[in-house]
């Protein structure tokens, strides 16, 4: 397991009104996923298939805030081998389970939890192969 910040989220009540803050303020690059009810946040050069192009940064993503996800704070997200284990691992060391595993088109699986200060944090296994 890599342990390894790779992502951050940014919860939203207004998904334009948020896309526009962040591209006009620090001139990120938006890319909405409507499909998917999320937009993808490039922070800096990107290769649309490997990620950042350059060393020093990492991109995120945004969604809209709901009963499920209702925080009004950014999230981190991080990279691990199995997101069954590490939610197994969170649980034991007194976090809560928020989803299960879930596929993220072919890319990879996410899935999230609750820290023991409550605390939603994002989990990342990327794809085999």
């Amino acid at each position: 397991m890599s342990g390894k910040v790779v992502h951050f989220e940014i919860p939203f009540d207004d998904g334009d009104r948020a896309r526009k803050f962040y591209a006009d303020t620090f001139g990120w690059v938006m890319m909405p996923l409507p499909e998917m009810g999320y937009t993808i946040a490039m922070t800096g050069p990107t290769d649309q298939l490997t990620g950042p192009s350059e060393p020093g940064f990492i991109n995120g993503g945004m969604f809209a805030r709901s009963e499920q996800f209702p925080g009004k704070s950014p999230n981190i997200v991080i990279d691990v081998d199995s997101i069954d284990e590490a939610l197994a691992k969170v649980a034991e060391a007194g976090g809560k389970v928020v989803t299960a595993k879930l596929a993220v088109g072919s890319m990879g699986f996410t899935g999230y939890f609750t820290d023991t200060e409550g605390n939603l944090i994002g989990l990342w296994e990327s794809a085999s192969g």
